[in-house]
């Protein structure tokens, strides 16, 4: 019987699962149950009496740390509050400086657009004007390079053979004379400007009718000459191209295409000729959009 072993069941030293869930389903329903209670009685109870002083009693005793907790907290709260406006005001900074660029990128695109169809609305007026040559019609285009240095007085434009554009063909705005086609190509050309050192173009003046060659003079600018000192030239007259004076030899220029007004007439005692000083129509400097005038009949 000593040495016959008994066998002992061995208790689980954990509850199961299904116990755990029941124990606390069974806190949470008295817990709720508590509360419920504590509502009803707190809302049936008369005004005054024993709960509502021990309720004046506990709020009493917690008010001062109640008031220490807000004075300690009121530092961090001010200091986050601080912090989340700083944010705040950043990225609305932010926001606007964009909206800022975002407006004035609008604007000088605006600005350009403006430009250019000023430029177009001159070349319409033009076109449309008395002083046009007739026997061309206009192919309007802008301007895609400008002199590449102070020596090059060359630009390129938007349009070539397949427009009708040819060698020599007068380029103008609409103020006035720019130059000629010097280089040709199917969709671009290069013109060559009145301030080239290559360039003459035979001019009259409508006030005198003296005749003369506009071309370049010192330091890029222009002046009418081959003009002799007995003829008369005044400050202000107004040139444009001569145009043909004989059909054996056609000019590059039909006539009456304004070029530029008389700025300044001078007389040397050593000079054979006037030096007349000639202010471009054109502002050769600053070219957005040009016109071609392409014969309608080629001669």
């Amino acid at each position: 019987m000593l040495a016959s072993s008994v066998q002992r069941s061995q208790s689980d030293p954990y509850p199961s699962k299904a116990r755990s869930a029941l124990v606390r389903r069974a806190v949470l329903v008295v817990l709720v149950v508590a509360a419920l209670a504590m509502l009803t009685i707190s809302f049936r109870s008369p005004a005054s009496g024993a709960l509502h002083d021990a309720q004046g009693v506990a709020s009493s005793a917690v008010e001062p740390f109640q008031i220490a907790a807000g004075r300690i907290a009121r530092p961090f709260r001010d200091a986050y509050d601080y912090a989340d406006g700083l944010t705040s005001a950043k990225s609305e900074n932010a926001k606007l400086q964009a909206e800022v660029r975002q407006y004035k990128a609008q604007a000088l695109a605006n600005a350009a657009l403006a430009a250019k169809a000023a430029g177009l609305e001159s070349l319409l007026r033009y076109e449309q004007g008395k002083t046009y040559p007739q026997g061309y019609r206009p192919v309007n285009t802008s301007v895609i390079s400008f002199p590449a240095g102070p020596f090059a007085q060359q630009i390129a434009i938007a349009a070539g053979t397949s427009s009708g554009i040819r060698l020599n063909t007068p380029v103008v705005t609409g103020d006035g004379l720019v130059g000629r086609v010097t280089k040709v190509f199917s969709r671009t050309s290069v013109v060559t400007l009145l301030t080239d050192s290559e360039s003459y173009v035979a001019a009259r003046d409508l006030q005198t009718g003296v005749r003369g060659l506009v071309r370049r003079g010192p330091g890029r600018t222009l002046i009418l000459d081959d003009v002799s000192k007995q003829l008369r030239v005044n400050e202000g007259d107004q040139l444009v191209t001569d145009g043909t004076r004989d059909p054996r030899y056609p000019d590059l220029y039909p006539y009456g295409i304004p070029i530029g007004t008389v700025s300044s007439v001078g007389i040397s005692d050593t000079a054979s000729f006037l030096q007349v000083q000639v202010q471009s129509y054109a502002n050769l400097g600053s070219l957005d959009s040009v016109a071609a005038l392409v014969a309608r009949r080629r001669t």
